[in-house]
């Protein structure tokens, strides 16, 4: 099929390149022609393992380009990737999703188009969209004859980090749509995946046990739903592993064992019961603020959705309480943070814990050193009021610090020799803020371990 995406970010650069590793001919669009130009050259904007063997391995299907006119027209498929950032109410900012839905609209020329809302936008946007694509076509004087369109929904489901893999292999594929015809075409492009038909990269094997990929084909509304439910009910699951984190602290308890033992009800399920520092990302919080904002338009509260944002919100706080408890006083000491990111294997800052703790440790007066094994030029580069408090080194960390936070759970510092850098310290306290690393070793190298559980 002939594929366009509009927006190369994270979610239109992964949908684009992997409909067009499996054969699909596919135009990506993007206004920024510095990032066009480097996409062109074979380079990705993003960190994510095993994209830029799967952009090389797809080049011969792939065409970027800053032109509507170049992707649209002919297209049996357009999906709208754009941004939808947060706006200061948690409504999602969709002016960036108006502009492509009248730039489609203006390019449109084929028998039949279906223009999928790719990005996370509030239920209700499908028909938004339409309209405005309707309205925008109406608009035109040179409006081809026979052309016909019609919107879907084909919400994602990546995590950063394994978006290669989730794209190819998901645990499911989600098309809404009103449009029966719509919903046929969608179901064709992405048979090679329903049915693990192509041929897997040699970086991401075909997992042994998958067997056909569900599809749930559903209408508009019930497709923008189950985006949001499922990462408000994931964003639940992390919430409620440190709220029961903070009381295991309280009663002596080790909520690692805990975690444990309820992940292994099949009810439940061990994913995403790691107590930590709390989630981040560009996903949970826009997408919690979002829930919370529709469900008000309709009168109606979400007190666990919101529960579960104010006790990933206290996590952060509760990281630089920790080390106060044990310092006593913040002013003047010297703070490591490891990892900014605000999850493995992705270059990603959006919504980082790190930057927050690293706020709020500045706000008292502490000296802070971050290190970040891919996402520290990244944050130079956004943060530029922080970047002096990035330090290329380890030793840059560790060196005279009164306390080291990890942040991350980057490969390297679970691997780190942890026993190299307990001397350089000036007070060997070391606080785990994802629970990964093990108090007894810790301990015996001559750190005082913490953990955000107590």
């Amino acid at each position: 099929m002939k594929v366009c995406v509009v927006g190369t970010g994270y979610v239109g650069l992964t949908t684009g390149v992997s409909l067009a590793f499996l054969g699909h001919e596919v135009t990506c669009i993007d206004l920024d022609q510095s990032k066009v130009d480097m996409l062109r050259a074979g380079h990705t904007p993003i960190y994510e393992p095993g994209m830029d063997e799967l952009l090389a391995e797809a080049a011969p299907n792939l065409h970027f380009t800053t032109s509507y006119t170049e992707g649209v027209p002919g297209a049996d498929v357009v999906f709208v990737a754009v941004q939808t950032p947060s706006s200061s109410d948690g409504s999602p900012d969709l002016r960036y999703l108006r502009a492509a839905a009248e730039s489609v609209a203006q390019n449109l020329a084929h028998t039949f188009t279906v223009v999928v809302n790719k990005s996370t936008v509030p239920i209700g946007s499908g028909n938004w969209v339409d309209a405005i694509l309707r309205e925008s076509f109406a608009q035109r004087e040179d409006r081809p004859e026979n052309t016909e369109f019609a919107v879907a929904s084909n919400p994602e489901f990546l995590r950063e980090g394994n978006a290669i893999h989730d794209t190819l292999f998901p645990d499911r594929i989600v098309i809404g749509s009103d449009n029966p015809r719509s919903l046929e075409v969608l179901n064709q492009l992405y048979r090679p995946i329903i049915n693990q038909t192509f041929t897997a990269p040699s970086f991401s094997p075909r997992p042994e046990d998958i067997g056909a990929v569900p599809l749930v084909s559903t209408d508009l509304a019930s497709a923008e739903l189950i985006k949001y439910a499922a990462n408000a009910f994931l964003a639940l699951k992390i919430s409620y592993a440190n709220e029961i984190g903070q009381l295991a602290g309280k009663v002596g308890a080790d909520i690692t064992e805990v975690a444990r033992g309820i992940g292994l009800d099949q009810r439940i399920g061990s994913r995403f019961l790691q107590a930590g520092v709390g989630w981040g990302g560009s996903c949970f919080g826009k997408d919690t603020a979002a829930l919370i904002t529709t469900a008000a338009e309709y009168n109606y509260e979400m007190p666990i959705v919101r529960a579960a944002r104010d006790v990933n919100t206290r996590q952060r706080a509760i990281a630089v309480e920790r080390l106060q408890d044990e310092l006593r006083i913040l002013k003047g000491r010297k703070i490591g943070l490891l990892g900014i990111a605000f999850k493995p294997n992705t270059d990603d800052l959006r919504d980082s814990p790190s930057l927050d703790i690293a706020n709020l440790l500045i706000a008292r007066g502490a000296r802070v050193r971050l290190h970040d094994p891919i996402a520290a030029n990244r944050f130079r580069a956004e943060q530029p009021e922080l970047a002096p408090f990035v330090s290329d080194t380890l030793d840059g960390v560790f060196e005279d610090a009164d306390a080291v936070v990890l942040v991350t759970e980057w490969a390297q510092y679970l691997e780190l020799d942890w026993s190299k850098f307990v001397g350089l310290m000036r007070t060997p306290i070391l606080l785990d803020g994802r629970h990964v690393l093990d108090n007894d070793r810790m301990n015996r190298l001559g750190y005082r371990y913490l953990s955000m559980a107590g």
